[in-house]
């Protein structure tokens, strides 16, 4: 299951984790957080951008393999979400 994207070929076979998260500034400091949490605290942070990340990182390894995509919107964000999980639906 490959997946074609703007940073080049994705393995989706290999994928020990898949999530979406915003890219938050927090007095300064730049943090990955969930959606969620970004939902609930949009009046308290500036998000400057979200991510899908593709972790391949193995069970108990402590060097983290993943890629991210980077989008603008939350919209490009979902509609990359929604191409990707059709190659889980069959």
């Amino acid at each position: 299951m490959i997946y074609k994207s703007k940073i080049g070929d994705i393995n989706l076979s290999k994928i020990t984790r898949l999530y979406p998260a915003g890219i938050v500034n927090i007095d300064g400091e730049i943090a990955e957080m969930s959606l969620e949490w970004c939902e609930m605290n949009t009046d308290k942070v500036n998000i400057t951008h979200y991510v899908l990340v593709f972790d391949f990182t193995a069970p108990k390894e402590e060097i983290r393999d993943k890629k991210e995509l980077k989008f603008d919107t939350r919209e490009e964000l979902v509609v990359t979400m929604t191409e990707v999980a059709k190659f889980f639906q069959d």
